[in-house]
């Protein structure tokens, strides 16, 4: 690690370094987080560019009665790292180790966790205005990034500054990145502030100027209404300081004695203050500057060259599967268009903004907008498709059914995530979206077995005039060749694999290698299966569950899905609607907000979301209503 690096075990360590010192410390810190990340993979880039500006926080503010609050908190690393849990670093996003975003349950250093941006700003402002309330003096600091900027309950958050507290730190850390580049003219508003050499040049002479001159401290009355002056015939329309937040900067975020002055100041106010800072993302790692996307957050790698660890995949991850087919369609249907919300690399869409520009639209990290944007341009004849993550898209719930499904709108929403993130965590676990999507009216839920049948499903949805969801998991798809020409499905209708007549296995998309493995085990019994691929979740294929209910002994659903509103809910209900008391075993996700860990495996083993909790599920129901079954004299021999 290094000689300052192992002295701290805490914040009140890192107000006994001086500035060199701490200088020294920065670049220990980079050096840890660049070998351990090799290792365990993370975010790597955004905390490379936030190293001095957390030192310049722990130096200046009293964690944990200080608060520091961060936007999306992939960037809290270097903050672990600083107060008390250095040691575990090498256990971040690992199975029972450091959680790769700020979280709450680890200590009071984490004062509000997140996972999703834009949330920093309004819960900095409710403890601000609680602390007013309580009359107590702790500083609250909010460091959100430029991309935050681009979300709009930033907006909100910031529209209600100057009504609700009279102290409040903003650090603004401009890198001019979300993950891909910052899009929107925000981004392009921040760097005329950065550029303007007559504002900058302006406020350098000023400050210099007061250092300089006697009694410059009573001349800052005057340095303040110049400074004014000077941005109100340069920009006469500063947003932050119109609403409410005295604006100081940019100044570089990287420059310790900068910014440790500048926050010694901001400390000191008595209004609410935004610090501009500059950073560069990937700071420190030659290789994450050169290639910012893969390394915002990254697997193992070698630490010299950045190149990756892994071995050669044997499929495409499914985000190319969606991109690749985004361009094909595009290239035959004029009006089929892709939006997504700052998230071109990580949807997939980037294939489409490379080929064929003109179809692209990155909204920034602003899902609500990109689903009523969507709605806007499917009324004027145009099939847009919304590339969103499932866990960011419930940010959009009520657009999707006020101002999509209500009108009736074809818009298609392509589900990245759905399922477990393991690494990330709750917060980005993609398990709730088949019941958010069952309750909106006339909507189309589908999830594709493998990467030919997602061709088909975006086939069938392109013929579709209502909202439809195609829903897929993380990482690499089933590597299965696609068919040049798709088929388009029956909506509604499920495809049998199997049939059998003791059990039935219904999977709903990817969860099928699992379905098929427990399907053999249950046949090892000695019992008679059949195996449905599910295809839907809505409309559900009601003929082929009541089929196979009215025959079977008990049906057995798996998903990678909460079980309480998933696919097996909806079978449970089919049957009740029915009247038919066939029991149905369900394999899921619990009722609760699942952890992180190395990987998926270590996650569905742990919550018995495996093709052994099926079988064991449905051998207890056999038993329990059907002892004299063939099969149990099976099992109790093979013991």
């Amino acid at each position: 690690m290094g000689k300052y690096l192992d002295t701290i075990h805490s914040p009140a360590d890192v107000k006994k370094l001086n500035v060199e010192q701490l200088t020294e410390l920065a670049q220990e810190i980079r050096n840890t987080l660049i070998n351990t990340l090799a290792d365990t993979g993370g975010h790597l880039g955004p905390n490379l560019g936030v190293v001095e500006a957390t030192i310049a926080f722990h130096k200046v503010f009293e964690s944990p009665k200080d608060r520091l609050l961060m936007d999306v908190t992939h960037q809290c690393y270097v903050h672990k790292m600083l107060t008390g849990r250095r040691d575990r670093l090498a256990t971040i996003r690992q199975t029972d180790g450091l959680c790769g975003f700020m979280v709450r349950s680890e200590g009071p250093h984490d004062s509000f966790g997140a996972g999703h941006a834009g949330t920093a700003l309004s819960a900095a402002l409710g403890m601000a205005a609680a602390r007013d309330k309580a009359g107590t003096n702790e500083h609250v600091v909010a460091l959100i990034g430029d991309a935050a900027l681009t979300c709009g309950v930033t907006y909100e958050a910031m529209n209600n500054v100057k009504h609700s507290t009279k102290r409040l730190i903003v650090i603004l850390n401009d890198n001019e990145r979300s993950i891909d580049k910052n899009v929107g003219a925000i981004s392009q508003y921040l760097n005329r502030i950065v550029t303007n050499p007559t504002y900058n040049r302006m406020h350098k002479d000023f400050n210099s100027f007061l250092k300089k001159v006697p009694f410059g401290d009573r001349l800052l009355t005057l340095e303040r209404r110049a400074e004014e002056a000077a941005k109100s015939m340069l920009f006469p329309s500063v947003i932050f300081e119109e609403l409410g937040l005295r604006y100081l900067g940019p100044i570089d975020g990287h420059d310790l004695k900068a910014l440790i002055a500048n926050l010694e100041f901001c400390k000191q106010s008595e209004e609410p203050m935004l610090l501009h800072i500059r950073t560069t993302k990937g700071k420190g790692a030659h290789f994450a500057l050169d290639n910012p996307e893969k390394f915002h957050g990254c697997a193992p790698y070698d630490p010299l060259t950045g190149k990756s660890r892994s071995g050669p995949v044997n499929a495409p991850a499914w985000q190319d599967v969606f991109g690749d087919t985004m361009v094909k369609f595009c290239q035959t249907h004029s009006k089929l268009v892709g939006i997504t919300g700052a998230m071109p690399s990580g949807t997939g869409l980037n294939k489409l903004r490379d080929r064929m520009p003109d179809r692209y639209f990155d909204v920034g990290i602003a899902e609500e907008h990109a689903v009523i944007f969507a709605a806007g341009m499917a009324t004027m004849g145009f099939r847009p498709v919304v590339a969103i993550y499932s866990t960011f898209l419930q940010r959009a719930y009520d657009m999707i059914i006020h101002d999509v499904a209500l009108q009736g709108l074809p818009v298609i929403f392509c589900m990245d995530r759905s399922g477990l993130s393991a690494g990330d965590g709750p917060t980005h676990h993609g398990l709730f979206d088949i019941a958010y999507g069952r309750t909106v009216p006339n909507a189309v839920l589908m999830q594709p077995k493998d990467e030919d049948e997602f061709q088909d499903m975006f086939a069938t949805a392109l013929t579709l005039n209502q909202a439809v969801f195609i829903r897929y998991p993380r990482g690499p798809a089933m590597g299965v060749p696609i068919k040049e020409h798709p088929q388009i499905l029956q909506v509604g209708k499920a495809e049998v694999l199997q049939h059998g007549h003791d059990v039935a296995v219904f999977s709903y998309g990817s969860m099928l290698p699992v379905a098929q493995d427990a399907a053999r085990q249950l046949a090892e019994r000695g019992l008679s299966v059949a195996l449905i691929n599910a295809r839907f979740a809505k409309p559900l294929d009601t003929e082929c569950v009541e089929k196979y209910a009215r025959q079977c002994k008990a049906l057995l659903t798996f998903e990678d899905h909460n079980v309480l509103g998933g696919f097996g809910a909806a079978v449970v209900e089919c049957l009740a609607d029915l009247r038919i008391p066939t029991p149905v075993a369900r394999v899921g996700w619990p009722d609760k907000f699942v952890e992180w860990a190395s990987d998926n495996d270590v996650l569905r083993e742990r919550h018995g979301v495996t093709a052994e909790a099926g079988v064991e599920k449905t051998v207890a129901i056999l038993k329990e209503r059907h002892s004299d079954l063939r099969f149990l004299v099976v099992a109790a021999t093979a013991r």
